[in-house]
């Protein structure tokens, strides 16, 4: 079962340089809906196997999901709160240029799994959630022969966390994996582990054919 990992466009808290976790009214900027509606092309390959599209319920993933919800026919997003971006508590709404002063950046760039935001939530916590709901619903829309293709719309360090436990890295570590706006990442489940196909993706996703339940994992081919 393969989920396709989609962050945001860029919106305009991006490129304003503040961190705004869970903020209302964040939208996507100019850029953001040109990523938003050239989603439609970069998926034409694998839409015909869509089974589900799930994001966040920030606005900023809504828009961006929904030219591509427009486009196929009879789909309807669902909201998952679990996609959410980090509560980020009093650092909600700051600059970056501001945030890196604080003590406590430096926890969360060298040893994330301690990092607990004040007024917020801490980065185990959202890696804990994050990677629940992904394979939770992975099962749910994964199809019953196990080839379902579904997306999750989400936000970086949501996405980065799902990414480092599927690589099976320590938290601490993924600060080291680059998720931009509007990238796509790919990651196949399978009963033994997950696979990833491919991380912070600019442009169009192939994805390998649909499998066969006598396929077998061997040397690396058939499984990435």
């Amino acid at each position: 079962m393969t989920v396709i990992l989609v962050r945001h466009g860029r919106s305009t808290a991006n490129t304003s340089g503040v961190l705004a976790g869970r903020t209302p009214g964040v939208a996507l900027d100019d850029a953001g809906r040109a990523q938003a509606t050239a989603l439609i092309e970069r998926l034409d390959g694998v839409t015909d196997r869509l089974t589900a599209v799930v994001r966040s319920p920030l606005q900023r993933c809504a828009e961006t999901v929904a030219p591509l919800v427009g486009h196929l026919d009879g789909m309807t997003d669902v909201e998952d709160a679990r996609l959410a971006e980090v509560d980020y508590g009093e650092w909600s709404g700051r600059k970056l240029s501001e945030l890196v002063d604080e003590p406590l950046w430096r926890t969360v760039q060298r040893h994330p799994s301690a990092a607990v935001f004040p007024g917020g939530e801490g980065l185990a916590d959202v890696s804990r959630r994050a990677c629940a709901a992904v394979r939770e619903l992975d099962r749910v829309h994964g199809g019953d022969d196990g080839n379902g293709v579904w997306l999750a719309c989400s936000h970086g360090d949501v996405i980065k966390s799902v990414i480092a436990d599927a690589y099976g890295m320590h938290l601490d570590s993924f600060q080291r994996i680059v998720v931009d706006p509007a990238s796509i990442t790919v990651i196949r489940y399978t009963r033994d582990r997950p696979y990833v196909i491919t991380v912070n993706n600019p442009g169009a996703i192939v994805l390998p054919a649909p499998r066969h339940h006598t396929d077998a994992d061997v040397g690396g081919g058939k499984g990435a």
